[in-house]
C-alpha cells in the first residue's frame, strides 16, 4: 500500500484492496473516501466492498466517483463534506492517487484554501497540480454564493 500524506488531515493512494482495511485503520485513519467508479478496470474490488470492509475495520465510508468527464462542482462540494464529517485523518484513493490528489486540492481551494499551498502540499507527496492551476486560482479567488 502506497498511502501518500497531503497533510496532517488527508493522504491519498492507489487503488486499495479489503485487506488493507486493518494498516489504514492502524495507520491512523478514521475514514475512506473512494475517488474510482466501479468497473474501470477489469478486477479491481467494487466498491461495496470496500466500503463493508472499511465499515467492518471502524472506518466511515464515502464515495466521491470522478469519471474521466472530470470534476464538477457537486463533487468538490461531496468530497468537502467526506472530509468535514470524518473528524479525523482521511485516505482518498483512486486507480493512482491522481484524481484523489487532484479532487482534494479543488475541494480546499473552493473552500479558500492557498493555491500555491496546495500546489506545494501535493509536490511533496509526488503529485503535480500545476495542470490544474488555473482552476485552483478561479476556485480561491471567487466569491461564495
Amino acid at each position: 500500500m502506497d498511502i501518500r500524506p497531503l497533510n496532517d488531515a488527508v493522504a491519498v493512494a492507489p487503488q486499495i484492496v479489503p485487506d488493507d482495511m486493518p494498516a489504514i485503520k492502524a495507520a491512523g485513519y478514521v475514514a475512506v473516501v473512494n475517488n474510482r467508479p466501479d468497473d474501470e478496470e477489469p478486477g479491481q474490488p467494487s466498491g461495496e466492498a470496500i466500503r463493508a470492509a472499511a465499515e467492518a475495520a471502524g472506518l466511515r465510508y464515502a464515495a466521491v466517483p470522478v469519471t474521466h468527464a472530470g470534476f464538477s462542482h457537486p463533487q468538490l462540494d461531496a468530497m468537502a463534506d467526506a472530509l468535514r464529517a470524518a473528524e479525523g485523518p482521511v485516505l482518498a484513493y483512486c486507480r493512482s492517487g491522481t484524481r484523489s490528489c487532484n479532487l482534494w486540492a479543488l475541494a480546499a481551494a473552493k473552500a479558500g484554501r492557498d493555491p500555491g499551498l496546495l500546489v506545494a502540499q501535493a509536490e511533496a507527496a509526488g503529485y503535480d497540480l500545476r495542470p490544474i492551476g488555473p482552476m485552483l486560482d478561479a476556485l480561491a479567488s471567487r466569491p461564495e454564493a
